[in-house]
């Protein structure tokens, strides 16, 4: 006989800041299972806090969660970007605290005496969009479309680690933020420092005028209206690392493998597959296909790669890119670190227990 499902809390206390829950920790540590388990049992709406989640068409290579769960329960800022456009944190910013203050004052429904708040839930793993909501951003110059040009065709004709370097000359705390391939951030922290160059006089010999570094401190306006809960998800590094290694080789191998869109289609080949469609489409000028797993991806499909060092290339990136968000995430404040996966049920009653009393 099946269990019965937990009654859900309504959030009803009028008199306090509304409550915000952020959900975080490094790829394949089970946020979107944790989100899923916190939104059941508080009447909560998810918003996605995933880059490359937010684009259109790139369902295997970024485990969106399924058609069923985006059915079951309220998810944002998913699939709402063209392939071929871009989003900065700053707009993300922009439209996500929107959404999470109309999350948090949304009536049940009509004919209700009694507002009930539904709990926003922050969910994903790109650490600066998530910074971006929560403390905000500097104000720095604006976008130079022709300066971003020369910049990548400088990446084209000497590789990634050539802006790398220049950026390291402008701003070492930012370089060593950055990961050395990563262009777009790259170009656009050295946008900001140049910018600010042209903009700022000398405060003293030998010192840079502004960079991005000096800007994240000026200017930031933080999220207000509401009590922070941060939730981190810290599993075992080895068997964080084997989650991911399987992850990563389900999504390259399988020949079928149910995608995240909502019409709950199934998309043939895995993630070789999906990539191929995309290429197909877009060319190379779709900037998802940079990121880990549709690069690799790209690499075979080129030629430049066989499949299984493809894969092992792919894997290598993700345990690598999961390092680099632990160190990033432990940054934060006041997280709320819990030693273990987000689908495992202690790890879920853990966190339940400590938001029970807020709500």
């Amino acid at each position: 006989m099946a269990s019965p499902e937990p009654e859900k809390r309504e959030l009803r206390n009028p008199d306090r800041e509304p409550l915000l829950v952020v959900v975080l920790g490094p790829t394949a540590s089970g946020k979107t299972a944790l989100a899923l388990a916190i939104a059941r049992r508080f009447r909560g709406e998810i918003v996605n806090c995933d880059s490359v989640a937010m684009y259109r068409e790139f369902d295997i290579g970024t485990a969106k969660p399924t058609a069923a769960e985006r059915a079951e329960i309220p998810h944002h800022l998913l699939d709402f970007v063209d392939p071929l456009a871009d989003v900065s944190a700053g707009e993300y910013a922009r439209q996500a605290r929107v959404i999470v203050r109309e999350i948090a004052s949304r009536e049940k429904g009509c004919g209700e005496s009694e507002q009930r708040r539904n709990l926003p839930i922050v969910s994903g793993g790109t650490g600066l969009y998530l910074r971006a909501l929560l403390d905000g951003l500097f104000a720095g110059p604006q976008r130079s479309e022709e300066l971003r040009s020369r910049l990548r065709a400088r990446a084209d004709k000497h590789g990634a680690e050539h802006l790398h370097r220049i950026l390291r000359r402008l701003d070492a705390v930012a370089a060593k933020r950055i990961h050395a391939h990563d262009i777009p951030k790259i170009i656009r922290a050295i946008e900001v420092c140049l910018g600010t160059r042209r903009t700022s006089p000398r405060t003293s010999p030998g010192t840079s005028p502004g960079n991005m570094t000096e800007l994240w401190q000026q200017g930031r306006e933080t999220l207000r209206g509401f009590r922070i809960l941060r939730f981190g998800l810290n599993p075992d590094r080895e068997a964080l690392y084997a989650r991911i290694n399987l992850r990563a080789a389900k999504m390259f191998d399988e020949g079928r493998i149910r995608s995240g869109r909502m019409d709950g289609g199934l998309t043939s080949g895995g993630l070789i597959a999906e990539t191929e469609r995309l290429l197909a489409k877009y060319g190379d000028k779709a900037r998802p296909l940079t990121s880990l797993g549709y690069r690799q991806a790209v690499q075979f499909l080129r030629g430049e790669l066989d499949r299984d060092p493809a894969l092992a290339a792919a894997q290598q990136a993700h345990r690598n890119y999961a390092k680099r968000q632990m160190t990033w995430f432990r940054r934060e404040p006041d997280v709320h670190w819990l030693a273990g996966f987000g689908d495992d049920p202690a790890i879920q009653a853990e966190t339940i227990a400590i938001i029970e009393p807020e709500v």
